[in-house]
């Protein structure tokens, strides 16, 4: 039987968590015997996980997943899921607060309703933990076992006082959340994704320390849903690892909400206040403070590697990049792979995925599939988004690659005007002297769904040539694509083919 503590885990206890709890942490759940040996024991069931035992029991493999939480790991409960769905209900109130641009009134005194706001999110959330519940992995053919998985031995892990034993194992616990090291953070508490999700009232001030894509996406929506949000970053730009023109598009999106935004700070001590928070911060040598209501972190992950006992079967790992892989993702330990966050630079959903893929192919089929020869694709879901695949036009020059570069604003697409979304661009890296993408930048509100086109060229090598050779509907955003390529296209039209084809045409009319 499964400890009655799970649903601490996801407060409130109202229907909508109860739901989740029954399918991703059952609380009666009781553990299956043991088989007699498993082609694969896999700790940790979030995506990583949750793919590679549903893949390897498909294809006829006798498989374990243990997970001490809750099945679904960081994306269902505490990622993904719940963070886009609020991000939705955010982005409808901005439309509300913008209705008047597209002519439309919108009677004074519409406002949040911030408890409906989260509970919508903890509907979808529910409904979601269906396909990740223990349930349909048990009737994939999984055996699903509830509790804290520890290594024992070269073949053996312990989960519950049970003992099972293994052919090949794989290490799929992800990461967490880590404590910013701040003087007094502790004392005043302090929200991660982890726990922000549990609010069912809305902080009137929020400080977001971190800039990155979790500090960015929750900043936003939540300045838009009526907390008046202090973005506090170390450094001088927001997003700094995206492409610098995107990064400042997006500042300046931020700034236009009412966003505050404090770059190049260091917050240095939080101090309580009565019933507020004061976070003390540096910038250029000046001592500042703002006084908030609530605090997320949204800066510094780290792998969870505690408890697994992963000495005991030779697996190196490191408390800050996590479990040492190589491009097969196999550890030190040639019968345990890991995919995930506990060991990927790449901390995405669909990363995770792909690499469960190769662990797949790898561990059961003698593979020899490299997590280098993946085409990773990523987007962060700020209003407008930022999608990327490939390389920056920073890393092309530090490689000594020579490229070129083709930008389409969307203020120049149609489709985009019409939409009052004309704020990004499209921008592609071809190899100098080919038509061969090298990566891609996209802003726009649905980027997300549009950069796939780009990686389809990429791990296809279609040139952007043949992307502009594509008819795409008129009228839509993704057709800034096809101008982009189409100004490739014009640049292959050399003086010398322009005077040809002017004599030709000449001749033509005589």
């Amino acid at each position: 039987m499964v400890e009655k503590d799970s649903q601490l885990l996801v407060r409130p206890w109202d229907t909508h968590n109860q739901e989740l709890v029954a399918q991703v942490h059952p609380l009666d759940w009781t553990n299956p015997e043991p088989a007699p040996c498993y082609n694969l024991v896999i700790i940790g069931a979030g995506t990583a996980g949750l793919v590679t035992a549903a893949g390897a029991a498909g294809l006829g493999a006798k498989v374990a997943l243990i997970e001490k939480h809750l099945l679904g790991g960081d994306c269902l409960n505490v990622g993904c899921v719940p963070s886009k769905s609020i991000i939705r209900s955010s982005r409808a109130a901005a439309e509300v607060r913008e209705a008047q641009r597209y002519g439309v009134r919108v009677p004074e005194g519409v406002s949040v309703d911030f408890g409906a706001v989260m509970e919508r999110m903890r509907g979808i959330r529910a409904r979601i933990s269906h396909h990740d519940s223990a349930q349909r992995l048990a009737h994939l053919g999984v055996d699903v076992f509830l509790g804290e998985g520890r290594f024992l031995g070269s073949d053996t892990v312990s989960v519950a006082g049970q003992t099972l034993r293994f052919k090949k194992a794989v290490i799929t616990t992800g990461a967490r959340p880590v404590t910013p090291r701040i003087d007094g953070i502790e004392e005043a508490g302090f929200l991660t994704n982890e726990t922000v999700f549990n609010l069912t009232e809305r902080p009137r001030r929020m400080a977001v320390i971190g800039g990155g894509p979790v500090g960015c996406e929750l900043a936003q929506a939540f300045q838009r849903l009526g907390t008046q949000v202090t973005l506090l970053h170390k450094n001088e730009h927001l997003l700094d690892r995206e492409d610098a023109e995107a990064a400042n598009l997006i500042e300046g999106q931020f700034r236009r909400e009412g966003i505050q935004l404090v770059l190049g700070c260091t917050p240095t001590r939080v101090q309580v206040r009565e019933q507020e928070k004061v976070v003390h911060y540096v910038c250029a040598g000046k001592e500042s403070l703002v006084a908030v209501d609530a605090i997320l972190a949204g800066a510094g992950r780290a792998p969870n590697v505690d408890g697994l006992n992963l000495e005991s079967v030779g697996v190196q790992y490191d408390g800050r990049e996590g479990v040492q892989v190589n491009d097969y993702l196999q550890t030190t330990n040639p019968r345990v792979y890991a995919a995930g966050d506990i060991c990927m630079k790449w901390k995405f959903t669909h990363a995770a995925d792909a690499a469960a893929r190769i662990v797949i192919q790898n561990a059961l089929f003698f593979g020899r599939k490299k997590l280098s020869t993946v085409t990773m694709p990523w987007c962060t879901y700020t209003d407008p988004e930022i999608a990327h695949v490939g390389l920056y036009e920073k890393d092309a020059t530090a490689r000594g690659i020579k490229c070129v570069t083709f930008l389409r604003p969307l203020a120049d697409v149609d489709r985009a005007l019409t939409d009052g979304e004309e704020e990004g661009f499209v921008k592609i890296l071809v190899r100098q002297g080919t038509d061969r993408i090298v990566g891609a930048t996209v802003v726009a509100r649905h980027a997300g769904e549009m950069i796939s086109e780009l990686t389809l060229a990429m791990v296809g090598r279609i040139g952007l040539r043949t992307v502009g050779a594509v008819i795409h509907p008129y009228p839509t955003q993704a057709e800034a694509i096809k101008q982009t390529a189409d100004a490739y296209n014009r640049t292959r039209l050399t003086p010398a083919l322009r005077r040809l084809f002017s004599r030709w045409l000449t001749w033509q009319r005589r």
